[in-house]
C-alpha cells in the first residue's frame, strides 16, 4: 500500500492553524474524521491521544506522526498537514514541528499499519523531501510531491 493510496486533497492541508500540540492534533483528527472509513471520530481521537501519552510522536526534523489503532475506523485513515507556524511538540529532538502525518488503523490491521508508518518515516528522513513539503502551496502540490517521492523509492 502506498501513501498516495490513502491520501487525497480533502485530507491534506497547508497552513493548518493551531498554536499547541493538542490543537494541531485535534485539527488533524477533524480533517481525517471526514472520511467514510471513520465510524466514531471521538473514539479515534481517544486512541490517538492515548498513544501520544505513551511517547511523543514528534519524531524529529520538524516532523510528527500522531497515530493509533482502533476499531473506530473500518480501514486505514490518514491526513497530512503543514502547520501555519512551528509547534512545540515535545519532539524527541526538542525541535518544533511543522509537518504532521496522522495515521489510524484498525486493531486487526497491524501489518499494513506498520508498513505505512515505516514508509512515511523513510520519506520524512529525506531533508529535500521535507523542504519541498514546507514550500508547497496547495494540497494538490503536496500530493504530487508524495507521488514523485514514492515512485522514486519504489524504483530504487
Amino acid at each position: 500500500m502506498k501513501i498516495t493510496d490513502i491520501l487525497n486533497e480533502s485530507v491534506v492541508r497547508t497552513n493548518l492553524p493551531g498554536a499547541t500540540k493538542e490543537e494541531v492534533i485535534n485539527a488533524m483528527i477533524e480533517l481525517a474524521g471526514t472520511q467514510k472509513q471513520v465510524a466514531d471520530k471521538e473514539r479515534m481521537r481517544t486512541a490517538i491521544f492515548e498513544r501520544e501519552k505513551i511517547m511523543s510522536t514528534g519524531v524529529g526534523s520538524g516532523f510528527a506522526i500522531p497515530h493509533g489503532k482502533t476499531d473506530a475506523v473500518n480501514d486505514i485513515v490518514a491526513a497530512f498537514a503543514v502547520t501555519a507556524q512551528a509547534i512545540d511538540y515535545q519532539s524527541l529532538d526538542d525541535q518544533p514541528v511543522r509537518l504532521i502525518f496522522l495515521l489510524v488503523g484498525r486493531d486487526n490491521m497491524v501489518g499494513p499499519h506498520i508498513k505505512l508508518l515505516s514508509r512515511i518515516s523513510r520519506l520524512m528522513n529525506k531533508e529535500d523531501f521535507r523542504k519541498q513539503l514546507l514550500e508547497a502551496e496547495t494540497p494538490k502540490d503536496i500530493l504530487e510531491i508524495f507521488r514523485k517521492e514514492e515512485a522514486a523509492i519504489t524504483e530504487g
